[in-house]
């Protein structure tokens, strides 16, 4: 990505704090502080006394872009007070994201002198000249074009002809009688039946009714013999 157009516009540069330093004092806290470097411009924040392996700054400084330098410079250092401070680490903080997006908060490694590992430094940039897409609104966010609110929509009729009207209402049903005894009783009366006294007719002629007797005859009662004698054992005395 080019760059070209930066030369002279201002990149902020907060310097938040370290995490994890080594430790350069054997008996007391160190006092760490931490020294920024881009060209020839050079910045340093206020010793944190007694900030130990993780000291606080939350200190900005203004740099001027020089075209073609991506980078920063950081170094950290322990202060002393009868002898020269002792460097704690260095390290390289790139500037191609903050200058393409506007704002970056990173943390950065630190190097000793023998290339080992010696903490990390928090940074937040911030370049309020870099081009973002138009209607550009949040870091990574996508951009849609902005519309003014429609109108409302009309309520339109789904019919192509006014809708038919509604049905009447249909009238209540009455309510159905509980009982056949709610009816008056009748009083019409019947005169009697013109067949009634009439003789039985005669059989036709050539039937003869088969006779009948009543009561039957009496029949001869029915005599048995006696039983022989000394069939049975006599009963005993």
């Amino acid at each position: 990505m080019s760059f070209s157009g930066i030369h002279g516009l201002p990149l902020e540069v907060t310097v938040v704090g370290c995490y994890n330093l080594e430790d350069k004092e054997w008996i007391s806290r160190q006092d760490p502080y931490v020294c920024l470097e881009y060209g020839s411009a050079k910045f340093r924040t206020k010793t944190c006394t007694d900030g130990g392996k993780n000291p606080t700054f939350q200190e900005k400084f203004i740099f001027t872009l020089i075209e073609g330098l991506r980078e920063l410079n950081v170094v950290v250092w322990n202060s002393n007070t009868l002898v020269a401070d002792d460097l704690i680490g260095s390290g390289r903080i790139q500037l191609h994201k903050v200058l393409s997006q506007g704002f970056e908060d990173c943390t950065w490694p630190l190097q000793s002198k023998t290339g080992r590992h010696s903490g990390e430094v928090r940074v937040i940039m911030h370049y309020p000249n870099a081009k973002q897409p138009q209607n550009w609104k949040t870091k990574g966010a996508p951009s849609f074009p902005e519309y003014a609110p429609s109108a409302p929509f009309a309520q339109v009729s789904p019919y192509a002809h006014p809708p038919p009207a509604p049905y009447p209402t249909p009238m209540p049903y009455a309510a159905p009688l509980s009982s056949y005894n709610s009816y008056p009783p009748s009083t019409t009366t019947y005169p009697p039946s013109p067949y009634a006294g009439y003789p039985p007719q005669a059989p036709p002629a050539g039937y003869t009714y088969p006779p009948q007797v009543y009561p039957p005859p009496p029949q001869p009662p029915q005599v048995y013999p006696p039983a022989p004698a000394g069939i049975y054992p006599p009963p005993p005395y």
